[in-house]
């Protein structure tokens, strides 16, 4: 990434390439983080996922190994197991994403969890791209608390990641075009593709994906028709591919109620969520990780 002209008074304006970074970092090893690490493998990038302790860590070696065994079977990559996972690295010491030209975090939602994580990034990384991969937190909040916030931006990946096309890119305040333009070029080199949406409460998917779900919550609330016609509803009638409860169910109805409160803050109550979201909640119903929310599985 070449490094030319002013951004402040003493510090170079960085201009981002638009090939994809060689080294990329992803603090995170869950479900989503797995799935943008080998997103990233599967490009041709080196990936360093940073975990909290070493179990953490192996269980972020399993999911990202079983991702690419998986890409194998259903021909999608042309290398072995071997060849791309001699690419890949799991971590404790956030010291070894010293050198990586980006680092995505998939931590949970939580402000000041994604604020302290990149915070630790930031200061062994200078040189680095930040990005969140919030799906309702605000950008330019989270780049506020940091010391290089022209740094940052929004990379929303969606679960499960090898099976999106979709990335949003979302842009805050202090996110210069170029690293806008950039981050697009990225996501297209992982065989997605980018929308850019301004900063703003639940971007542009997270924002309508919920008002649906949550119509469709209140309608099983009422009595209207059972989860899964209102499902077949949207699959039929309007062609999507899933509809939006068992979306719900895959998302995480506890990641869902913590989007739909957040947004009753920021937008509206519009967005409060139904009596029976925050009941399955309390009852540990939360879709396919628990093996029970509209559905069971």
């Amino acid at each position: 990434m070449s490094r030319e002209g002013t951004a402040h008074a003493e510090e170079p304006t960085v201009l981002w390439s638009h090939e994809l970074p060689a080294s990329v970092g992803v603090v995170g090893g869950g479900r989503m983080g797995a799935g943008i690490a080998h997103a990233f493998l599967a490009a041709g990038a080196r990936v360093v996922v940073l975990e909290a302790d070493d179990e953490a860590a192996s269980h972020a070696r399993s999911r990202v190994t079983r991702n690419v065994e998986l890409a194998l079977e259903r021909g999608d990559e042309p290398r072995s197991a071997d060849a791309v996972l001699a690419a890949f690295t799991t971590a404790t010491d956030v010291r070894s994403l010293a050198d990586v030209g980006l680092v995505v975090e998939a931590v949970p939602e939580s402000h000041d969890l994604k604020v302290e994580v990149l915070r630790r990034v930031e200061g062994v990384a200078p040189g680095a791209v930040l990005a969140t991969n919030t799906s309702s937190l605000s950008v330019d909040a989270i780049a506020a608390r940091l010391t290089r916030p022209e740094r940052v931006v929004g990379l929303h990946f969606f679960n499960p990641v090898p099976a999106s096309r979709l990335v949003e890119v979302v842009v805050g305040t202090a996110t210069p075009p170029d690293l806008a333009e950039a981050a697009g070029q990225w996501v297209a080199a992982l065989g997605k593709t980018a929308i850019t949406v301004t900063d703003s409460p639940g971007f542009a998917s997270s924002r309508l994906g919920l008002a649906l779900a949550l119509e469709a919550m209140r309608m099983v609330e009422a009595g209207v028709a059972t989860a899964a016609d209102i499902d077949l509803a949207m699959t039929l009638g309007y062609k999507h591919h899933l509809g939006p409860l068992r979306t719900t169910d895959l998302v995480g109805l506890d990641v869902r109620l913590a989007i739909a409160d957040h947004l009753a803050r920021e937008v509206g109550e519009r967005f409060a969520p139904p009596q029976v979201l925050r009941d399955k909640v309390a009852a540990g119903e939360l879709g396919r990780k628990t093996g029970q929310g509209f559905y069971t599985w």
